[in-house]
């Protein structure tokens, strides 16, 4: 069975003008699922996966790009992350009793926004994302045309069940032959409803939107949920803790249990198990 959540990259021939699209069904759902969220951080949320999703595509090696924002607001913390092969999480954290407003600006309020590029390999990058625009894709077009000098536009949308985004972007170069095209397809792609984005499909959509212009669609790439937790990185974090603080909680406690805050998954470990993390060997 076809996966019901893609991402596609597409460019306008003959032009330095590229984008790409995804929907999120399944994976939007299972994340979101993960928790009571209200409806306005639920779609906040989806918004931002998508988004990552989008941003992954200017990826040009194995990693993650992830879209970080903490609030004073009644939205505290909000975190999506895509890999470069399409695998996302995504969680917030919110206060309950005050969620009432709809966009991104109210309900962080004061705060920062962030995305992170995580390559496997090489070293980690962090940009800041301006906070000037009261929606995700204002502020996220601010960062491209100010950290990285290319022009782009975001359309992201999410719903109850399905999330959505569309990105362009005008890459570096002046070998445009149709010097009006860039300032064209913005026009166009201002007209997309959210009914649309989240509604039809990817050759659909860009024929109603673009279909006086030659777009070379390429192929669709499965997205899906994924946590990359592991025991193993979650000894890490425990070492990262320190060998005093994982004797005392042990003390305390007879062993310590952390779960994922991304996919609630438990893990549990004893004392043989910190003993053999700092020290190498077990007393059995």
């Amino acid at each position: 069975m076809a996966s019901r959540d893609q991402f596609q990259r597409f460019i306008f021939e003959n032009s330095q003008v590229r984008g790409a699209w995804v929907k999120l069904n399944d994976s939007y759902s299972e994340i979101g699922n993960q928790a009571p969220y209200p409806a306005t951080v639920r779609r906040v949320l989806g918004q931002s996966l998508a988004a990552s999703v989008l941003m992954s595509s200017t990826l040009k090696f194995e990693g993650t790009l992830s879209l970080q924002a903490q609030g004073k607001g009644p939205l505290r913390t909000l975190m999506a992350e895509c890999s470069h092969d399409r695998f996302i999480r995504g969680l917030a954290r919110y206060d309950e009793h005050a969620v009432t407003e709809d966009t991104l600006d109210s309900l962080l309020g004061e705060g920062s926004m962030a995305i992170t590029i995580s390559p496997e390999k090489g070293q980690r990058y962090q940009g800041v994302v301006p906070r000037e625009k009261e929606n995700l894709a204002g502020c996220l077009e601010e960062y491209f045309e100010r950290s990285e000098q290319i022009p782009t536009r975001f359309f992201l949308f999410a719903g109850d069940n399905c999330s959505a985004g569309l990105m362009l972007q005008k890459l570096p170069g002046d070998t445009e032959r149709d010097s009006d095209l860039w300032d064209r397809l913005n026009h166009l792609a201002s007209t997309v409803e959210a009914e649309e984005l989240l509604g039809l499909d990817s050759e659909t959509l860009l024929h109603r939107l673009f279909h006086e212009e030659t777009v070379r669609l390429f192929d669709a790439e499965p997205v899906a949920f994924r946590c990359s937790c592991s025991r193993g990185r979650t000894l890490g974090a425990l070492e990262a803790i320190g060998q005093e603080e994982c004797y005392s909680i042990l003390d305390e406690q007879g062993s310590i249990e952390m779960d994922c805050q991304f996919c609630h998954q438990h893990y549990r470990f004893d004392r043989n198990d910190i003993d053999h993390l700092f020290t190498g060997h077990t007393l059995h």
